[in-house]
């Protein structure tokens, strides 16, 4: 007999599993919450009294070994790949937080293995499941904008203007003993990816489903606005760390499309801060993801004899199960992103948006736009066996 409900573990208690992932999995019809692990395991007993969980591990190997759990959230802070890896060989269908893996290959690796055991995969690109991009999508499909000529996409918000603000968002309560230490190259080369990979990897998502098209060659800049700031929350002196906070990309679509992006934590406006703008030979639609007294997003259109852009109203069909007016925005976006992966899998079939393979397409731009930054030249993509590897931060 056909499976009705999936029996979901998540791995992370913090702040982005309880506003985000938990209420997903909570509302959604398709399955039910068996148990939330974390090394706090009194923050996951929070988590478990909030959602109704049954189990609580602070062992994440305990949890994969278990067989009464048919997909596990990934939603730790710091690098995923190990955890990744481990949840599809033991079987479990997969969603993780961005980034995967830190160079694009990995993650078809990861892909590969997911395939080769019929497993879905499902990263958080958190904001192609917002109601008014899913909308704007469809509207794409449907021919709104006919043959798309330029995409702009903006990630800003200020969340580390202000250098006291530690930028490692982890709450440590001891110093990581075996972590290696990142920004600490102060050359141009050597600037450890942050904001282009933390933030720019969502509004890239986005862009690629705009154009429906590959990107042929980037060229791009990473920048360090900040340069001295507090590393952790254990200290009080603010440090020399050299990261991108602050970056910018323009790129060519092998069909012609033209393709721009900036990401930032240090420009102010209001977090998450995304605007994604498409204009094409038959009209034009720009969506605003930035939560403004009370609104978390909105979307308007225009067409070339009524070139003022005008709102739309989002279809209800696009909101998640569960959505409450004033919800905010990483619960009402991460809903649909939730229950989506839940019908891909219970559906069977190939269908699977959002996947580690989109993921990998995504850091392999990352990646491209980072040798552009440290050789100072066009990058061409595929990238290929081209050696992109990069500093990266751990989160």
């Amino acid at each position: 007999m056909p499976q009705d409900k999936l029996r979901v573990a998540v791995i992370g208690a913090g702040r982005w599993s309880n506003t985000a992932h938990l209420p997903g999995f909570y509302r959604s019809p398709l399955c039910d919450l068996v148990c939330i692990c974390d090394l706090d395991r009194d923050l996951a007993a929070a988590r478990a009294e909030s959602f109704e969980i049954p189990d609580i591990e602070t062992d994440a190997e305990r949890v994969l070994a278990r067989d009464d759990i048919d997909v596990v959230d990934v939603v730790t802070r710091g690098d995923h790949q190990d955890l990744v890896f481990a949840t599809l060989e033991a079987g479990k269908h997969c969603l993780v937080e961005k980034p995967v893996c830190h160079d694009y290959r990995d993650v078809l690796r990861a892909q590969e293995v997911a395939e080769s055991r019929g497993l879905k995969t499902k990263v958080g690109l958190t904001f192609r499941y917002a109601p008014a991009v899913m909308y704007m999508f469809d509207l794409i499909r449907e021919g709104f904008i006919g043959d798309p000529y330029i995409f702009n996409g903006y990630e800003q918000n200020s969340q580390w203007l202000d250098p006291d603000n530690p930028i490692d968002k982890r709450i440590h309560s001891t110093r990581p003993a075996d972590e290696a230490p990142w920004g600490e190259d102060m050359s141009r080369e050597g600037i450890t990816v942050s904001s282009l990979e933390g933030y720019g990897a969502p509004t890239i998502d986005i862009g690629l489903e705009c154009i429906g098209d590959d990107l042929e060659r980037v060229v791009g800049v990473l920048s360090n606005m900040v340069p001295m700031r507090r590393r952790t929350n254990l200290d009080s002196n603010r440090e020399r760390i050299n990261i991108d906070d602050a970056d910018m990309f323009m790129a060519e679509a092998r069909g012609g499309a033209l393709f721009s992006l900036q990401s930032s934590y240090v420009t102010v406006g209001s977090y998450p801060g995304i605007e994604a703008r498409i204009f094409g030979s038959e009209g034009a639609i720009q969506t605003r993801l930035v939560e403004e007294f009370g609104v978390i997003q909105t979307i308007h259109a225009a067409k070339p004899d009524a070139v003022e852009f005008v709102p739309l109203d989002i279809p209800e069909r696009y909101f998640p199960p569960g959505f409450r007016e004033g919800d905010p925005w990483g619960t009402a976006f991460y809903g649909n992103l939730v229950h989506n992966f839940l019908e891909e899998i219970l559906e069977g079939g190939s269908r699977n948006q959002g996947d580690f393979a989109q993921s990998a397409r995504v850091q392999e731009i990352i990646n491209a736009v980072a040798l552009s930054h440290r050789e100072k030249r066009w990058v061409s993509l595929p990238l290929g066996d081209v050696d992109s590897s990069f500093p990266s931060s751990p989160w």
